[in-house]
């Protein structure tokens, strides 16, 4: 287990090019705090065995009681690469292998909308859910289209695959096809919003952004991780075996060879990706749910699953879940295609900060942010407030985009309305306390570099929502969210008496 301190955290958050801030978006009920469960129990937060029941970034009563997630919650996970040669696969120099990832789970109803856009406003990049059975439905399409309008990267996850072996009883070139078409689907909606700063950002399996996996179990892969297997099996080089495990290519075993071709000698070849990925995953399945006991230890034994003492009496759905969980982690799925293929504060604010600040872009401010300079002047944007466990008092929930954030320095506080140069919507006060938002708790902390997310204590009676905090006198404000969805209830009000009707409008 990785129990790591608030030490430790501040130690990884001098290290921009290390810290990976991302936020979970799907349509309702495709299962992101469940797979958000997988990451916080690989981070020794919540125990294996309630991973995926726990949601524990549900925290609040109506959110446990409803099995739904109203608000928006941060958490700060530890994550690394195990291999030498995954780090080489960042497309930007990283030298350590251990980051810090900012993870907010987002919630999917269409009415909490506003908490999704506050959180994509403070992060780099997303992981978008897609539950396998429903396919990209409009929530998703609506969530995606918010953050590709942030230039916000995209990896996804196709979720519940479980359902489709266990209850749709799918065959494996059907789940193959039910996979590519969510995969078309989401790429059809990243395509429309094609950002030339952004660059293209369509999701493939075979570079790596796509997972597959089931929340509930605990368990994912991505085509990096089998190609990984088989590489280090055959002796081939992992990326060449990565490209041939998706689409229409096809392994001969009588040639001994690759072929685009799905037919040999009148014999219907069987896919890659459904011999080389789904097949050891459908066997598993197979055994375990038709209780064929003489195969399975051949197949854990194959598979290099080790089963501990209690594990070896459970059967059915529980040695299933424990199985799978041991064979592929979600955590290190999601981690590893989290670290290698969402971008850092240092890359991401360098194409952010046109969206990001109102002022020119060649002021200190705009260097500060486009840098990522934590010697910089302070520039915090503020997404939203959290109710504090004090009645009426709330955190201030933002990131640091430059300088440092310390406690007891004096910021300048501008709401959405400040104009340079004015005194209007602009309070001068000093910070209490920072604090690092852990789901359900809070840590205190002694100061915040840029590039990280944070919780602030004392600003909360002078911002109402949203707004800007610095240090710089000439500092412009951070542009306003803009809230993708209008509002969901209307409603006429009118004067009892006509003589009213000047002081309501």
């Amino acid at each position: 287990m990785v129990n790591f301190t608030v030490e430790e955290i501040r130690g990884l958050m001098d290290n921009p090019a290390n810290i990976r801030n991302m936020c979970v978006i799907a349509h309702v009920d495709h299962g992101k705090s469940t797979l958000t469960d997988s990451l916080v129990q690989r981070a020794g937060i919540i125990s294996a065995k309630n991973a995926g029941s726990a949601r524990f970034t549900d925290t609040r009563p109506d959110e446990q009681e409803r099995g739904v997630t109203i608000k928006s919650t941060a958490i700060s996970l530890y994550g690394e690469l195990a291999e030498k040669e995954d780090i080489k696969d960042i497309p930007v120099k990283t030298d350590k292998n251990e980051f810090l990832v900012n993870l907010i789970d987002s919630p999917g109803h269409v009415d909490f909308s506003s908490e999704v856009t506050a959180a994509l406003r403070v992060t780099d990049g997303a992981l978008v859910v897609v539950d396998t059975i429903e396919g990209v439905c409009v929530q998703t399409e609506t969530v995606l289209r918010q953050a590709l309008g942030e230039r916000i990267k995209p990896v996804v996850v196709i979720n519940k695959v479980d359902r489709a072996l266990l209850e749709l009883q799918l065959t494996k070139e059907d789940l193959f096809q039910n996979f590519s078409r969510v995969i078309e689907s989401v790429n059809v909606v990243i395509a429309t919003y094609y950002d030339k700063v952004l660059g293209d950002v369509q999701v493939m399996p075979d570079r790596g952004t796509v997972a597959f996996g089931s929340g509930l179990h605990g368990w994912a892969f991505t085509l990096r991780q089998f190609a990984g297997r088989y590489a280090k099996k055959f002796g081939v080089d992992r990326n060449k075996m990565m490209e041939r495990l998706w689409g229409d290519n096809f392994f001969n075993p009588a040639a001994k060879k690759w072929t685009k071709n799905g037919t040999h000698e009148g014999k219907q070849l069987e896919r890659a990706f459904n011999q080389f990925c789904l097949d050891p995953i459908f066997r598993i399945f197979d055994s375990i749910m038709n209780f064929k006991k003489e195969e399975i230890p051949k197949i854990l034994e194959k598979l290099e699953v080790k089963l501990q003492g209690d594990e070896r009496d459970l059967e059915g759905k529980q040695l299933l879940k424990v199985v799978m969980r041991k064979f592929l982690p979600a955590a290190d799925a999601l981690m590893e295609m989290m670290i290698i293929h969402l971008p850092s504060p240092i890359t991401a604010q360098k194409y952010r900060m046109e969206t990001l600040y109102e002022g020119p872009s060649d002021d200190e401010c705009a260097i500060g942010i486009r840098d990522c300079d934590h010697k910089g002047p302070l520039m915090i944007y503020v997404s939203k407030m959290v109710p504090t466990s004090d009645k009426g008092r709330f955190y201030a929930f933002g990131r640091v985009f430059s300088g440092t954030a310390r406690s007891g320095i004096k910021v300048r506080i501008q709401g959405p309305n400040f104009i340079p140069g004015k005194k209007e919507d602009l309070f001068i006060k000093s910070i209490q306390r920072t604090i690092l938002m852990m789901g359900r708790y809070t840590e205190p902390i002694e100061d915040v570099p840029a590039g990280n997310i944070l919780g602030l204590v004392g600003i909360d009676q002078f911002l109402l929502k949203s707004g800007t905090l610095t240090t710089s006198e000439t500092a412009h404000n951070m542009r306003v969210m803009k809230f993708s969805v209008s509002p969901v209830v209307q409603r006429s009000v009118e004067v009892k008496n006509a003589n009213d009707l000047p002081k309501l409008v």
